[in-house]
C-alpha cells in the first residue's frame, strides 16, 4: 500500500470507520517526499528511533527502512487495527499505545535499543503539545542524540531563533541551553490529510553533550529566562522583580556588573548573559 496516496489512505480510513479527532490535532502526511527525508535526517541503519505519534504509519514506514529498530508511541487506541495493517510488513517496528507525556521514556530505550549504537526521536507533532513535547524530551535528559521534529513552520521559527532576538522566547533559550538547533526544510499545508491552517517545517535538535552556558544554579537560570519573557514591554528590572521577587536595586547592580543598562528588555539578553546574571541574583 502506498500510504503517500490520498486516495488509499481515504479508502482505508473508510474501510475501517475511521474519523479524524480535533482534540487530538491529527493530520496525517501525504506527501511522498517528506517522510524519506525526515527519516534520512534522523536516523542510520545503527539508530534506534523512538517516534511519538506514528499515526497511520507513513513516517514509520520509512523509519523502519532506514533504523534498525523503531519504537512509535501512540496515544489514540483507535489507530491499531490500521497500524497493524500500514505496518505489517515492518518487521522492526513496535508499536506502544499510551500518552509520550506520562510513560517512562528512559525505561523503554533502556529495554528496546540496548543493541544500538545510538538513539534518536522522530516525529511528526500535533501543533498544540509541540512546546511541552520537545521541552520533556529535552528535560528529561534522555539518552538520545537527536530529535527530528515536524512542528509549526511559526513554531519551528521559534525554536530555532537566536537568542536575544525579536523572534527567541522562553522555549527557544531552554532549547538552546540542551540541543543545537536547526530548520531542515519546509512542508506545505497540502502535504496533510487533513489539511491544517498553517505550513509547518522540519527541525532538528541535536543534543548537546555539555549545556550551551554554565550556570551554577540551572533552576533559578530557567526561573530567570520565564521570568524575562513573562513581560516582553516591561524592562527586565521591572518584569523579574515582579516575578522571582528579587530587589530592584539588585537586580540593577547585578545588570551593571555584566555591563548591561536598567533599561535592558528581558527579551534583549543572549545565552550568556542570562547565564551571567542568573549567577548574579
Amino acid at each position: 500500500m502506498n500510504l503517500a496516496d490520498i486516495n488509499s489512505i481515504k479508502k482505508l480510513l473508510s474501510s475501517q470507520g475511521f474519523s479524524f479527532k480535533k482534540s487530538l490535532g491529527q493530520n496525517f502526511l501525504i506527501n511522498g517526499e517528506v517522510c524519506p527525508a525526515m527519516a534520512e535526517a534522523a536516523c542510520d541503519d545503527n539508530t534506534g528511533v523512538l517516534e511519538i505519534g506514528p499515526g497511520i504509519g507513513v513516517l514509520t514506514e520509512q523509519l523502519s527502512k532506514r533504523a534498525k529498530k523503531v519504537v512509535a508511541i501512540e496515544l489514540d487506541s483507535r489507530l491499531e487495527k490500521l497500524l497493524k495493517i500500514t505496518l505489517a510488513d515492518c518487521k522492526n517496528v513496535e508499536i506502544i499505545f499510551g500518552d509520550a507525556m506520562k510513560l517512562d521514556l528512559k525505561k523503554i530505550i533502556e529495554e528496546h535499543f540496548s543493541d544500538c549504537d545510538r538513539v534518536s526521536v522522530c516525529a511528526n507533532l500535533p501543533y498544540y503539545i509541540t512546546s511541552p513535547i520537545v521541552m520533556m524530551l529535552l528535560e528529561n535528559k534522555l539518552p538520545i542524540d537527536n530529535i527530528t521534529v515536524m512542528v509549526q513552520l511559526e513554531a519551528a521559527e521559534r525554536l530555532c531563533a537566536e537568542v536575544g532576538t525579536r523572534d527567541a522566547g522562553a522555549v527557544t533559550a531552554a532549547v538552546t541551553y540542551y540541543a543545537e538547533k536547526e530548520i531542515l526544510f519546509d512542508v506545505g499545508r497540502e502535504s496533510f490529510l487533513p489539511s491544517p491552517n498553517v505550513d509547518s517545517a522540519v527541525i532538528q535538535l541535536k543534543i548537546r553533550k555539555e549545556p550551551a552556558v554554565k550556570v551554577n544554579d540551572e533552576k533559578k537560570f530557567f526561573r530567570l529566562v520565564k521570568a524575562c519573557f513573562a513581560q516582553r514591554r516591561k524592562t527586565l528590572v521591572n518584569t523579574v522583580s515582579n516575578t522571582m521577587g528579587v530587589d530592584k536595586t539588585a537586580l540593577r547592580t547585578a545588570l551593571s556588573d555584566i555591563g548591561l543598562e536598567e533599561t535592558v528588555r528581558g527579551e534583549q539578553l543572549t545565552m550568556e548573559q542570562l547565564a551571567a546574571l542568573s549567577d548574579r541574583i
